[in-house]
C-alpha cells in the first residue's frame, strides 16, 4: 500500500513540475514578463 501511495505521489509531483515548466513566462512567448517601452515625456522648462 505505501509502495502505490509513494508512486502516485512521484506521479503527482511530476506532473505538477511539468504543469509549472510549461506555463513559465520566461520563454517570450508573447505573454507576461516583456521587455519596458521606453515613452518619451514631455517636461516642463520653467524660465527663472
Amino acid at each position: 500500500m505505501a509502495d502505490l501511495l509513494l508512486l502516485s505521489a512521484a506521479i503527482a509531483l511530476a506532473g505538477v513540475l511539468a504543469w509549472l515548466a510549461a506555463n513559465s513566462d520566461d520563454d517570450n512567448g508573447g505573454g507576461g514578463l516583456m521587455q519596458p517601452v521606453l515613452v518619451p515625456v514631455r517636461s516642463a522648462r520653467y524660465r527663472g
